[in-house]
């Protein structure tokens, strides 16, 4: 029993003091990355950063200095941390292979959370969809069409194509075309289609609603009607003036030329 008794008391003296000392690195540690934690999430909620963003960093800045104290907790033990770094390395490579889409995708969500190409609640057109977004994540952005269909695009995607925001600066022109017959007066025709837009509550007085000849087309002129709304008034507007411009032609006699059928008989 005095031999067992001895040999704990040369250990104890042996390592004690190198335990005794990493626990306490590891305490202190923790407690020194829990403050610098809080303290960057300080920051970034004084900078307006994403709430989203914020989570992600802070998740990431807690880890990665976990990481290094238990390295050093572990080297104060008096244990080789080399081969430890190699197979942390090891491991981080083979993840990083294993998911190449996904890390596309979180480094593509960081860009759209830093940069805001888009905020939620905007129109924007993208990877050939059209529609309102709904959510922002660290890995994927969901929009909503007019259909109301949800659609759920990769960030890494969505951050690689063209990204149309409908709604950065808060009013769009409604682009139509109205096109009338070849014996119609155009200045009659121009008085009447902007009298239309005139009396849209919804069409915008500034920029000036304007209405130009865009072409002379194989059966009629064409007439380039060119209204500003509020981003959403798009539709309302788009239907409206469409059909208020029929109606307000109609009244006043002018004609929208349209195909006839012809029937030939043939003579015996």
């Amino acid at each position: 029993m005095e031999k067992y008794l001895e040999k704990a008391k040369t250990i104890l003296i042996e390592y004690g003091p190198n335990v005794i000392y990493a626990l306490g690195l590891l305490i202190v540690g923790l407690f020194i990355i829990k403050r610098v934690v809080r303290f960057a999430k300080k920051i970034m909620t004084s900078r307006n950063v994403d709430i989203t963003l914020q989570t992600f960093l802070s998740t990431m800045i807690g880890v990665g200095l976990k990481l290094l104290l238990i390295i050093a907790v572990v080297s104060k033990l008096g244990i080789d941390t080399t081969a430890i770094a190699a197979a942390l390395a090891a491991a981080s490579l083979g993840v990083g292979l294993a998911l190449q889409g996904a890390l596309s995708n979180l480094a593509g969500g960081v860009l759209i959370i830093i940069f805001k190409p888009f905020k939620i609640g905007d129109l924007v057109e993208a990877h050939d969809e059209i529609g309102v977004v709904k959510d922002i994540t660290i890995f994927t952005t969901q929009i909503v069409t007019p259909d109301n269909k949800r659609v759920i695009i990769p960030n890494g995607t969505l951050a690689n194509s063209n990204i149309i925001n409908f709604s950065s600066e808060g009013k769009l022109r409604v682009d139509l075309t109205i096109g009338v017959g070849y014996d119609e007066d155009i200045k009659e025709t121009k008085s009447v289609l902007l009298n239309v837009l005139k009396q849209n509550d919804k069409v915008l007085k500034h920029p000036q609603p304007t209405v130009d000849v865009e072409a002379l087309a194989d059966s009629s002129v064409n007439f380039a009607v060119r209204p500003w709304c509020k981003v959403e008034d798009y539709w309302s507007v788009y239907f409206g003036v469409t059909e208020n411009c029929k109606l307000a032609l109609d009244k006043a006699g002018i004609e929208i030329p349209y195909p006839h059928a012809v029937e030939i008989q043939k003579q015996a």
